[in-house]
């Protein structure tokens, strides 16, 4: 076929212009130019193009390249818009050839159907016969026992109705193709195409492409939109941009919904450059561009860093899409802060107070979130200090303030602004109450946790499952467990059912004060209401009942679940936000190593990340990364993208251990810049994260770099704590890089700190002075320690 050689790409490379015409052919350049920022030009779209497909299907990007030779042909005609997500068509189906269908016409004397009120009826029993897979009977004879001729109409709504039962449905149009005078048409191949896309079965769909070509049924642009789709959801980048380019080289015209799908699908694959260059050709072709096209694309900019570009599409969304001002920069400062980049928000923000259009609450809520999630609390209370007299930050705003404060490790700050809102009569919302209550069970402030949950139910905030989860926990944990009881059984009395997490994290603290029985009663709960019992935690079952001396029932317990575990039945419950009591269970944590100790790495890495379906805290990511310790590349490139999630934010205690990794692999270059990150993210600095960088440079014998960083540590105002006192010590005594003069000075300061040795750092320290010659320091070490408790035979090492 031919293509205009005047539809190209003008804003590409030349080299584009002069091999890939054929690949995204549109009018006249937009005004968004590419520009050479170097003496070497950069790859062109369709070099980046041509990598991607390669990396999928290297004879597809051969078929891309030979795009370039064929000659051109006539334009094709548009075709109409198709939902992408199910073929729904009602148009006349496009048959096979006449000859095919003719020659699968002979003996066939079924009768055939009249009315639509019996195509409906057959298709509800087909329906049935496909999903009931009776091992008795085979599917394929209870459909000859319908003894009724099959129509497309027919054969096209049962698919439809299947398409969750994959494997089942492709059985069924593989039996009805070999029916006397059926013929399938590109209705039904588009449907079944769909579904195979769905359950996975690309190779299935391959097939069923070249089945089309071999009966002559013609390909159309939903054939063509499902199929990129498909790819784009799997992640197949690849084979989704083939698709699109055979779709144009077949005749087919891209309609709206084939751009759609080719954008979405390059949003999941994180193609912030190609996504911009395929909605360009969108707008030149005057193509209408659904508003979340617009958002989703502006996001993808955000993230890659194309802040103009990003503005950009904001300015299309005003002119093109005629939306108003105090849409569009909304729309674009929750990009800014859900791609983290707040520095852009703020100047969104300072731009919308300029053209008055901050007068939306909403609009304070979506920064503010931001600067939460950037820990950069002091601007993100600046900006409610700073809002309108007539605009009420209420609960939602609070509450923001709240969870940043909590994250960034400043929870009397946190404390003092819920009691604030509370005094000014502004409710908190039920995610407040349920911070707070975490934290003052876990402070141990048992009594003021139970009167505060009181006084949430006084006020007519209902509790919902998460925060019955904390205060249940809580009574365990201060051994209320008749309280903890209550608790539960009234939540299921009002109509609320126990999630996995739930039945977890009580499980869990009963087991913790050797409840065995309640805990068994929980765990049979949990089996019968068909919720998923991990291997994890029938574990702490069994061994906290052969704790109890019950060894015989614990084995009779595991016996009793191993066939449950072995077919990990469905959580019914689905996928829940994690809960402040217990951010995770062993069954992430597994899900997570297995990932970090393969082979993947870099995108390979990023792609496995991000199929999985996790809510990631901190906890979860810290444990995951202590496990996978010796796997520092792996573990530091996952704490690198994480941190760029829109809905989570590291902790100090994840840059503790991220900085731990990094020095145990002697990448202190990373490690200190680990660290200068946890500052510009105002991340809360502690003496652990001191102690940590310490001991990394200590045990590789760099005593004068751990001395260095000990002295900074104090300079910057932190007070070493034991571990500090402790590592300095022992790294100063030790055979390389021994300095003891030091040693002895840190001593005398460790000891006035209040801090006491331990028997392993004193045996080295007081061994370092007697092999140095120190006699008289090492037996006034001995009486100074003699005196804080230290039993008196310690002198007798040194005789």
């Amino acid at each position: 076929m031919r293509i205009n050689s005047n539809l190209s790409f003008q804003s590409l490379a030349r080299s584009y212009h002069a091999t890939a015409g054929l690949l995204f052919a549109h009018g006249k350049s937009s005004r968004h130019s590419t520009r050479d920022i170097a003496s070497s030009p950069p790859p062109s779209l369709y070099q980046k193009i041509k990598e991607i497909v390669s990396a999928d299907d290297p004879f597809a990007a051969d078929g891309l390249a030979a795009a370039t030779s064929i000659p051109a042909t006539a334009q094709p005609s548009p075709s109409p818009t198709i939902s992408i997500h199910f073929p729904t068509s009602k148009e006349a189906s496009s048959r096979c050839a006449p000859d095919v269908c003719l020659n699968a016409s002979i003996g066939n004397h079924r009768p055939e159907l009249a009315n639509i009120e019996e195509i409906s009826s057959v298709v509800h029993k087909v329906t049935e016969i496909i999903r009931a897979n009776s091992t008795v009977i085979l599917m394929e004879e209870h459909l000859e026992e319908m003894g009724v001729s099959f129509t497309p109409e027919i054969v096209e709504n049962a698919l439809k109705r299947c398409f969750k039962f994959g494997k089942l449905a492709i059985r069924f149009f593989e039996w009805v193709k070999h029916q006397p005078r059926f013929c399938h048409t590109t209705e039904i191949y588009n449907t079944v195409i769909y579904i195979a896309c769905e359950a996975g079965e690309f190779g299935m769909v391959e097939k069923l492409m070249e089945e089309m070509d071999a009966n002559l049924c013609a390909k159309d642009v939903k054939t063509w939109t499902i199929l990129i789709s498909g790819h784009g959801k799997a992640k197949k980048i690849g084979k989704a941009l083939w698709a699109f380019e055979e779709m144009r080289r077949s005749g087919c015209d891209p309609d709206a919904a084939a751009y759609e799908a080719i954008l979405q699908a390059l949003f999941t694959a994180r193609k912030a450059e190609l996504a911009f260059e395929f909605y360009k050709e969108m707008v030149l072709k005057k193509m209408k561009v659904d508003i979340k096209i617009y958002s989703l694309l502006m996001d993808c900019l955000s993230t890659a860093g194309y802040i103009e570009k990003a503005r950009s599409v904001g300015e299309d969304m005003i002119k093109i899409a005629q939306l108003t001002e105090a849409e569009t920069y909304s729309s674009m400062l929750r990009s800014f802060c859900v791609s983290a980049k707040v520095v852009d928000a703020c100047e969104i923000f300072g731009e919308m107070q300029k053209k008055s259009l901050c007068s939306d609450l909403k609009v304070y809520e979506v920064l503010v979130k931001g600067l939460c999630r950037a820990s950069r609390m002091d601007e993100a209370m600046q900006v409610v200090n700073d809002m309108k007299p007539d605009l009420d930050p209420g609960g939602v705003i609070y509450g923001c303030l709240i969870d940043g404060f909590f994250r960034s490790g400043q929870a009397c700050k946190a404390l003092e602004l819920f009691s604030r809102m509370r005094e000014l009569g502004c409710l908190p919302k039920v995610s407040s109450y349920t911070q707070v209550l975490q934290h003052l069970f876990v402070s141990g402030k048992y009594s003021e946790a139970c009167e505060l949950y009181e006084e949430m139910l006084q006020e007519g905030v209902g509790a919902d499952v998460v925060a019955i989860t904390a205060v249940v926990s809580g009574h365990v944990q201060n051994n209320n467990i008749s309280e903890a009881w209550r608790v539960f059984e009234d939540m299921k009395h009002r109509g609320m059912r126990p999630t996995r997490k739930m039945y977890s994290v009580f499980i869990k603290e009963l087991c913790k004060t050797s409840r065995a029985t309640e805990a068994l009663r929980l765990l049979n709960e949990m089996s019968s209401s068909k919720i998923h019992v991990s291997d994890y935690i029938l574990c702490l079952v069994r061994n906290s009942i052969a704790r109890n001396g019950e060894h015989k029932k614990a084995r009779i317990v595991e016996e009793e679940y191993v066939c449950q575990l072995a077919e990990h039945q469905p959580d019914l419950e689905g996928h829940e936000a994690s809960s402040p009591i217990d951010a995770f269970d062993e069954d992430e944590v597994k899900e997570l190593c297995k990932i970090l100790t393969s082979s993947a790495k870099g995108d390979a890495l990023h792609e496995k990340l991000d199929k999985i379906d996790l809510v990631f805290s901190p906890v979860l990511v810290k444990e995951a990364m202590r496990r996978c310790q010796r796997h520092g590349r792996a573990a530091l490139e996952f704490f690198s993208w994480v941190g760029k999630q829109p809905s989570y934010c590291h902790s100090s205690e994840t840059y503790n251990m991220a900085i731990k990794i990094a020095g145990s692999g002697k990448d202190f270059k990373h490690m200190r810049n680990l660290y200068q990150e946890m500052r510009r993210n105002r991340c809360n600095v502690t003496p652990n994260t001191w102690t940590i960088m310490i001991s990394q440079y200590g045990q590789t014998g760099l005593t004068e770099l751990a001395l260095k960083t000990f002295k900074e540590m104090k300079i910057e105002g932190f007070k070493p704590n034991g571990s500090t006192f402790k590592y300095m010590i022992i790294f100063l005594s030790g055979k390389k890089g021994r300095r003891m003069e030091e040693a002895i000075q840190i001593f005398q300061e460790m000891l006035p700190s209040g801090y006491m040795p331990d028997k392993e750092m004193v045996d080295i320290f007081l061994s370092s002075l007697c092999e140095s010659g120190r006699f008289v320091e090492a037996r006034k070490a001995v009486k100074s320690l003699c005196k804080r408790g230290f039993q008196s035979q310690l002198g007798y090492s040194l005789k």
